[in-house]
């Protein structure tokens, strides 16, 4: 006997933002670099590589024509700390230093 292999049969799409391409679907929230804007903005991202819904896919080349995904801020906050260190042997150099990057919290409303 065969296994059915079970596939997704939710809408999705890949966009390009902030510098990074997502691969997003309808209705879930994502983090991505820091984006201008305050909590509850709406933003229109037109960059969108790949559309599928179900059986039918489009490619875009680059971009998929009149496709456009519309997301909501839903915070602005800073993430984890990140924590560097250099060492130099025999030299008694030693350099600690951090940051904690900034990130925008997104949610996917539409996929057009």
């Amino acid at each position: 006997m065969e296994k059915e292999k079970k596939t997704k049969e939710e809408k999705f799409a890949v966009i390009s933002i902030a510098g990074v391409q997502l691969k997003v679907y309808e209705g879930k929230e994502y983090e991505v670099c820091k984006l201008e804007g305050v909590k509850g903005d709406k933003i229109e991202c037109k960059d969108v590589l790949l559309v599928s819904n179900k059986d039918e896919v489009k490619i875009g080349n680059p971009l998929v024509d009149g496709s456009k995904v519309t997301l909501e801020i839903t915070s602005q906050k800073k993430g984890e700390k990140i924590d560097g260190f250099k060492y130099s042997a025999k030299s008694r150099y030693r350099k600690h230093f951090g940051s904690r990057p900034l990130i925008t919290r997104i949610l996917v409303k539409k996929i057009i």
